[in-house]
């Protein structure tokens, strides 16, 4: 069993696909230094988190089945210290809580496996406009202004805001996911306020993961990219058009990864979304109540609370993806209808190749089924027509054959 578990639970926008990443592609080395993080595909613990929570997503929750129990039993089995991360996890009940823990080996006593907990957390005035566009690339068609209004309804009713503060809200997370475990063994990651170094938050994560000193690859493809106002305005229109008609199958690699991942975020001159000027206040006094009771608790914290206020959005730079440039929304169709025209001349050119590959197949099943004797005449008859004189030959051959066979 694992003398030591270090459980990552989120929160979304924090850096998480970069973490995830660097962690399955270094996963050898890891393992020669006693660290498992259990994965034989990049999006393991993400399908472990789906089955652990009975989350519908897309269709993949049916490869997700029995992924939890798979990944708890490789954590139990490894004589050394495991590593589990997702971030939706952070949106866990306090029974599916109950249950992944004790899946790891915890006891509530306190025997039993070591686990520590990580939350790594990153301030609202980020995370709001952040979660709208996660749910815009997520085929959601309601405009900004929508998503503000239902997060800030105190009922929560709406899936919307039941499913933000689930995985936002940092007090009510580290309360539900360490009720029974000690405050040094929980532990908070806070990312950087902006215009810091570029490598801080990783420093952090190693630290927080005990990965100082281990000479780790890095590079990774994988990151969850930001889309510009006109990009996020686009795409959500894009939904509003055609989601309905898109299977999630096909909605994924399209629209997802193709223009929104590949396309669209690199279009960075465009205005950035924020969070609106007006909203500020509250989420100022929000975040207040949270660093004091935080504080107060005593957790373990990499990086500082101080973190979590964020920077107050200036209206000289306030653009409105309700509202936006339509000159820039304009431009960055023609790049996604481009990307869309290049991917659809790739794929037919894919086909074009494949069905000259079955031709291929259809005429060598058709040869291996002919008679030897057909086949020798076939070769012959080829060798005839290579050449003049054989030609002239198999001329003679045919007037002969003409003249000699029975009519129709």
């Amino acid at each position: 069993m694992s003398k030591r578990v270090l459980l990552h639970v989120g929160t979304p926008k924090t850096g998480t696909s970069y973490l995830q990443d660097v962690l399955f592609q270094n996963r050898a080395l890891l393992l020669k230094q006693g660290l498992s993080y259990p994965a034989d595909r990049f999006d393991g613990h993400f399908l472990a988190a789906l089955d652990l929570m009975r989350l519908r997503w897309g269709g993949l929750e049916r490869e997700a089945v029995g992924a939890w129990d798979k990944l708890a039993k490789e954590v139990r089995d490894h004589d050394g210290t495991s590593i589990v991360s997702h971030e939706i996890l952070a949106t866990a009940s306090r029974r599916q809580v109950e249950r992944a823990l004790a899946s790891l080996g915890h006891e509530p006593d306190g025997s039993g496996t070591e686990i520590h907990l990580i939350v790594s957390v990153r301030d609202l005035v980020r995370q709001i406009p952040a979660e709208w566009q996660e749910n815009v690339k997520h085929r959601a068609t309601f405009r900004y202004a929508r998503f503000l209004e239902l997060i800030r309804d105190p009922e929560r009713s709406h899936r919307v805001g039941s499913w933000f503060w689930g995985v936002q809200e940092i007090p009510d997370i580290l309360a539900r996911w360490g009720a029974t475990l000690p405050p040094e063994r929980i532990h908070i990651v806070t990312v950087p306020a902006p215009g810091g170094p570029r490598d801080l938050l990783w420093q952090r994560f190693s630290s927080a993961f005990g990965l100082d000193g281990l000479e780790l690859e890095l590079t990774t493809e994988r990151a969850n990219v930001s889309l510009g106002v006109p990009e996020s305005a686009l795409v959500r229109r894009i939904n509003r058009a055609a989601a309905r008609d898109l299977p999630p199958v096909h909605y994924r690699p399209l629209v997802r990864e193709l223009l929104a991942h590949q396309t669209l975020s690199r279009r960075t001159d465009s205005p950035r979304l924020s969070l609106p000027p007006d909203q500020y206040p509250w989420v100022a006094e929000l975040t207040e109540s949270w660093i004091a009771e935080l504080t107060e608790r005593g957790y373990d914290v990499v990086g500082d609370l101080a973190d979590l206020r964020g920077v107050a959005p200036s209206e000289d730079t306030w653009a409105d993806p309700d509202k936006p440039s339509e000159a820039q929304v304009s431009q960055a169709a023609l790049e996604a209808i481009r990307a869309l025209l290049l991917e659809s001349g790739a794929r037919e050119a894919e086909a074009d190749r494949l069905r000259a590959k079955l031709e291929e197949a259809r005429r060598e099943l058709i040869r291996a089924r002919t008679p030897r004797l057909m086949r020798s005449m076939e070769w012959t008859v080829g060798r005839l027509e290579n050449s003049s004189q054989g030609r002239r030959a198999l001329g003679a051959y045919r007037r002969v054959r003409g003249r000699n066979s029975l009519s129709a």
